[in-house]
């Protein structure tokens, strides 16, 4: 559980003392009191939210209390996890939100991704005809995208919901000010950035001692520079952030990198202007709407994967009925549908305003049916599956797909599986319903806290794919302009017409295998939500070595011994996502849950608990 301490009153209020105006430090004589008690599961009325921390969580409820819809709570949750988990999320990146507008009865998404400076050419991204290597990449003003929060969450709150930006702002303002306490999560992630942070002047200075160190468990941890960052947007707007002086300094920080003297590592500027900024647009997408057993499901629509990619595996996995086999059968077929609908996945989706997405095709029932005969029954795969054809399926006849050129190396997501991102689910007493998934991308973004403002860049340009030469095609390659493909998989699942679920995840690529699990553990498995997403994971998303990636809680299950007699195999992945969700109950109440145990733990509360 994220133990890190804030001042709230008994009706979970945020009212907080004065902050501190000195540069972040261990124990001063303003200390955070004590928060309330972390559960990560809450059942009652009037509303809720779930988050992986409890001060995030406790601002959502302090919004919903005061008389605040769940997009406001989302948004107040959104700007405290971005002083308290900071290397997830945060003002410097962006993210999906997906929303049910109770009295409209419509759901609506919200895409502020970020996007690739206009000067960003893919052969800005190869040395000596390869690409850049990764760990180059990541750490590197190249891999900053122009940041989309500050102007989705502004969007979010003028279109759907009812207080604005500077009031919401003041939960994080005061949190930024007084301060939290560093838990054992926070310093691990702090030790395994600390060789990057001590790189950068502007980093070392907020996250690191004197000695260069992460700043021990307990120590009070103060970030003056984000509260006055999140001040001066309060106060003056979203021009303070796109066109003002935190514009001035995201490019000054992007194109010459605060780099410690004297630190060996090579850091490649970057190219991002104040005309990318100023220039930056949120999209409002219709959803992806599939249907899965009489449930209709509403994901994100690309430049996001997870809406898509989940409607495939389940029109896949629809077929089958759960209870006329095993489990391990069941999820034998569950894992070779994820399979094939990755193949999919990674060859033809991309940023609908760079690539021709057949998105009718790929939600095709004859689609889902033809697709199916690749699907063995009885065996597990023992190659990576091809892409299939959808084309014939968008409404006319249409040539063989071009096959892709090989990827050279796995995408960021890839390669960093659960250390980053993170889930926030609200709703409020009208019906109003959010799930958003915001990040940082990769742990930490790129490393560069922008000097004087307290927010950490993004790396989000790592989540192109770099084929292995700058002509080759792909439909993730990168441009000028263009969104990366995303896996962030915010679900609202509905049945009559009524809400049942709300739920999403951190994970990169095995963000859509967490949700997807676990939505097959509670509506297919019957299991209670906090069960469904508290049970061990596994991960099959078409990899080159034909292993499914697992928690050793499922490699030491009886499903795994009865998959691998199926020829199934597992490399041990360690936790995967963390997962938030809300339940919403045939009696009326709702059932806010977050992950007990994964990332330290998570928080969900309600406005008016009711015993269960």
């Amino acid at each position: 559980m994220r133990r890190l301490l804030f001042s709230v009153s008994a009706s979970l209020c945020l009212a907080m003392g004065t902050g501190c105006a000195t540069a972040p430090a261990p124990v001063s004589d303003a200390r955070p009191l004590a928060s309330p008690a972390p559960t990560p599961t809450a059942t009652g009325r009037g509303g809720a939210a779930a988050t992986v921390d409890v001060r995030a969580t406790a601002a959502a409820i302090e919004l919903l209390a005061s008389g605040g819809n769940a997009v406001d709570a989302a948004v107040a949750a959104a700007s405290v996890l971005g002083v308290t988990d900071p290397y997830s999320c945060g003002i410097g990146g962006g993210g999906f939100l997906v929303a049910y507008i109770a009295k409209d009865k419509r759901v609506v998404t919200l895409d502020h991704r970020e996007t690739a400076p206009r000067a960003l050419e893919r052969s800005r991204l190869y040395e000596d005809g390869a690409p850049i290597p990764f760990d180059a990449f990541v750490t590197s003003g190249l891999s900053v995208g122009v940041p989309g929060s500050p102007l989705g969450w502004s969007e979010a709150l003028r279109l759907y919901g009812s207080r604005p930006l500077s009031d919401v702002l003041q939960p994080a303002i005061r949190v930024a000010e007084h301060g939290f306490d560093v838990d054992a999560t926070f310093f691990e992630q702090t030790r395994r950035n600390a060789s990057r942070f001590r790189d950068f002047t502007s980093s070392a200075a907020l996250y690191l001692g004197p000695d260069g160190q992460p700043w021990p468990v307990g120590t009070t941890v103060r970030n003056p520079d984000l509260a006055r960052t999140y001040g001066l947007v309060a106060r003056d707007g979203l021009d303070a952030f796109y066109r003002g002086e935190i514009a001035r300094a995201i490019v000054d920080t992007v194109t010459r990198p605060p780099v410690t003297p004297g630190a060996s590592r090579v850091v490649r500027p970057g190219v991002m202007t104040l005309e990318d900024l100023a220039a930056y647009e949120t999209v409002v997408r219709p959803p992806v709407t599939s249907t899965y057993r009489g449930y209709t499901l509403y994901g994100m629509g690309v430049p996001s994967s997870g809406g898509l990619t989940l409607a495939l595996t389940f029109n896949l996995l629809e077929a089958y009925a759960p209870d006329a086999m095993s489990r391990a059968d069941f999820l034998h077929r569950y894992l070779e549908a994820s399979r094939l609908a990755f193949a999919d996945r990674n060859a033809f989706l991309g940023d609908p305003a760079f690539v021709s997405v057949p998105e009718a095709g790929l939600l095709s029932r004859d689609y889902a049916a033809s697709r199916r005969s690749a699907l063995d029954v009885s065996r597990a795969s023992t190659t990576a599956a091809a892409p299939g054809n959808p084309l014939p399926f968008q409404g006319g006849t249409h040539a063989a797909p071009t096959p892709l050129s090989q990827v050279e190396r796995p995408a960021t997501e890839e390669r960093v599986l659960n250390k980053e991102t993170t889930h926030i689910t609200t709703a409020d007493a009208a019906g109003n319903i959010v799930t958003y998934t915001c990040t940082i991308e990769g742990e930490g973004g790129n490393g560069m806290v922008v000097p004087g403002y307290g927010f950490l860049l993004n790396n989000e340009m790592t989540d192109f794919d770099l084929p292995a030469s700058p002509e080759a095609p792909h439909p993730n390659a990168p441009a000028p302009g263009k969104r990366p493909r995303s896996s962030m998989s915010p679900l609202l699942v509905f049945k009559d017409g009524e809400p049942v679920l709300a739920l999403g995840s951190p994970g990169g690529s095995t963000i859509i295998t967490t949700v997807g699990q676990t939505l097959i553990n509670h509506l297919d498995f019957g299991m209670p939500i906090d069960q469904a997403l508290a049970a061990p994971r596994v991960s099959q998303r078409n990899s080159p070595d034909e292993k499914s990636q697992a928690e050793p809680g499922f490699i030491a299950s009886p499903e795994a011994a009865a998959l691998a007699a199926l020829g199934h195999s597992f490399t041990d992945a360690g936790p995967l996502g963390a997962l938030t969700a809300i339940r919403f109950n045939p009696d009326g109440t709702v059932t806010a849950a977050a992950e007990p145990i994964r990332r330290g733990g998570g928080s969900a509360m309600v406005v008016e608990p009711v015993k269960r």
